[in-house]
């Protein structure tokens, strides 16, 4: 039996090397006045500015935005920040909407204090940088809005949402929000626009709500489980953002959470386990306590078996960490077949996680990742670098590293596990070798801990320990990716980083 501390620490070389984030040549033309780490030095960068407004003390005086555009031409040149789109390949387009009204001690995504003036810019800026990937000729049917928190201004929200649906073929749309925008006025202009509403509940339990600073921001886990019940059945697809393994999560705390989502009426559920960045490690340390991963396998288990255990289960997996409520309940549990073709149970059609139903997709908006052809991109994490830089007709690309092949096999690999099914012959046609050829030690190490419950000539999928293996594989994967936000936002100008950590 390995131990779970090597299977991680094994999981960790894996992952260590994928994210070398570097900042674009500067010799590039779509790289001007990207790189400069204080923007009040380059003239790129200051010539942009709108000044015309008298702001007062708030944090857009300090990031040097206008409240609203006082006129001016925008333009789309310089739109070769990322590349074209690769014909007949399909993409979902990810915008990133970086304001809260309260910033959570655990998250380390671009994200700010919640300023009405500045989020109505950032909100006109990001659908003009919508506008240059239509220039350099992509199409989306799928759209995902994620934050920060998206639903802040909800008519600046529909007018993007609206546009994109203009400019593209969209038709399906993820957003998330915040349990205290689920009112009836914000459902209604989502509703028709929206698919796929995703709300960060985060837990139930008032008792680490207080302590993840959210209990008096969004209510208690009673009042945000009857807004649920009131309004899950105005999505086709209604998900709840749980995190579990809390240090003070106990195992009671954990059942009852699990209680309120079979409860709630959602469609679609997701537990991810806690997560820390260096970052938020000391937020994270002061207000919740210090992540303790030996017991994570064991509150999977209990998330499991709650979930799509017994011989009439009311959920799925949707990915190893994603369950999706059942139409009608199959006659027996996912498990019990672990070893045959898995059969597809009747189900409704649920919207999952872009990660694993777009392999490529690009990212608009002040800390966006785009993964395209192999290439990480990172947009600047700078609001004002990112307003200067759409202003001057230029995308937001901060950086961005390059996947060798292997590492485009092993993120793959991941992805694709992740999401419960690994294409064989996609595989043979995209790389030239089988998974054991282009993957040697990965694939050996999946089969000798039992990981791989079914295999043939076709696919690969995941017994029980291989889906927990994903959890802990993409665990360390996002960790991996939160330092690259680390790395980003260390270019921050001081007055910036000021309004994030005081």
């Amino acid at each position: 039996m390995i131990s779970e501390r090597i299977q991680s620490h094994v999981m960790r070389l894996f992952n260590n090397h994928y994210f070398s984030l570097r900042p674009i040549d500067k010799a590039d033309d779509l790289a001007k006045g990207l790189n400069c780490q204080n923007s009040s030095g380059c003239p790129n960068h200051s010539s942009q500015l709108n000044h015309s407004d008298q702001l007062g003390t708030s944090s857009q005086q300090v990031l040097g935005l206008p409240q609203s555009r006082t006129g001016g031409t925008r333009g789309t040149k310089g739109t070769k920040a990322l590349p074209a789109p690769v014909l007949g390949r399909k993409y979902l387009l990810y915008v990133h909407v970086p304001f809260c009204k309260q910033l959570c001690p655990y998250c380390s995504f671009n994200r700010y204090p919640f300023q009405q003036g500045l989020a109505e810019v950032y909100f006109e800026d990001l659908r003009s940088e919508m506008r240059m990937l239509k220039d350099l000729g992509y199409d989306f049917r799928s759209l995902y809005v994620g934050g920060g928190t998206p639903t802040v201004l909800p008519l600046e929200l529909v007018r993007t949402i609206d546009l994109a649906k203009e400019l593209f073929s969209i038709n399906e749309v993820s957003c998330e929000t915040n349990p205290d925008d689920l009112t009836p006025e914000i459902v209604k202009l989502l509703q028709g626009r929206v698919q796929r509403l995703s709300v960060g509940v985060q837990s139930f339990d008032d008792q680490l709500l207080a302590q993840m600073q959210r209990f008096h921001s969004y209510g208690s886990g009673l009042q945000t489980l009857l807004r649920i019940q009131e309004l899950a059945d105005s999505f086709p697809t209604f998900n709840v953002d749980m995190i579990f393994n809390f240090p003070s999560q106990t195992e009671d705390m954990l059942i009852r959470d699990l209680a309120y989502v079979l409860e709630s009426g959602c469609s679609q559920v997701t537990f991810y386990p806690l997560m820390a960045a260096p970052s938020v490690s000391s937020s994270l340390s002061a207000t919740v306590g210090n992540v303790n991963y030996r017991r994570e396998q064991y509150f999977y288990e209990i998330i499991c078996e709650a979930l799509i255990g017994g011989a009439n289960p009311e959920f799925e997996f949707s990915d190893a960490w994603s369950f999706n409520r059942l139409a009608s309940a199959p006659s027996g549990s996912v498990d019990q077949a672990v070893n045959m073709p898995p059969e597809q149970p009747q189900k409704l059609r649920r919207i999952d996680e872009y990660i694993v139903d777009y392999e490529e997709y690009p990212a608009i908006g002040s800390g966006g990742f785009s993964y395209l052809d192999g290439n990480l991109y990172v947009n600047t994490f700078s609001l004002r670098d990112y307003h200067n830089s759409i202003n001057s007709g230029q995308m937001s690309v901060y950086g961005k590293t390059r996947f060798a092949r292997r590492d485009q096999m092993r993120y793959r690999f991941m992805m694709q596990l992740f999401g419960l099914r690994l294409d064989k012959k996609r595989w043979l046609e995209d790389f030239g070798c089988s998974v054991a050829q282009g993957l040697t030690a990965e694939y050996f190490f999946f089969q000798m801990i039992g990981a791989i419950g079914y295999e043939d000539e076709s696919e690969i999928r995941l017994s029980p320990k291989g889906r927990y293996l994903m959890v802990a594989l993409m665990r360390e994967f996002f960790i991996g990716v939160n330092k690259v936000r680390d790395k980003a936002r260390s270019s921050l100008d001081p007055s910036e980083m000021s309004v994030l950590y005081g």
